[in-house]
């Protein structure tokens, strides 16, 4: 009972320091340029136009729920001709074909932020 009681405190202290560090750093890399007289156009600098995150998160979702529905064809599929006795291979296919689909989904974006 009161384990959770510790961890959750920990868990959100610990976003908060990694989300404070970053943000302190990149200040103080931003002043320190700001010192020297550069601006900070330089982060700036050979930004390629992508395409709109909307697109690229459609996408990945899309190609993601596609080989989730696979693996669970597939492996109803197998299970009917075969009859596992274990059901985690079940799962396995399910993750697998879940892990091709993001893959796929990452060289698809890849060609669309060319285009």
């Amino acid at each position: 009972m009161g384990s959770e009681v510790i961890i959750v405190p920990i868990i959100f202290g610990i976003f908060f320091g990694i989300v404070y560090l970053f943000f302190t750093t990149r200040n103080k890399e931003r002043m320190a340029l700001i010192e020297k007289g550069i601006g900070a156009e330089i982060f700036n600098k050979g930004a390629r136009k992508t395409a709109p995150i909307w697109k690229v998160f459609i996408l990945n979702v899309a190609v993601l729920l596609m080989g989730i529905g696979a693996g669970t064809l597939i492996s109803t599929i197998l299970d009917e001709f075969l009859h596992f006795e274990n059901e985690g291979i079940i799962a396995g296919i399910i993750f697998l074909t879940a892990g091709i689909g993001l893959f796929v989904g990452f060289h698809l974006t890849k060609n669309l932020d060319k285009e």
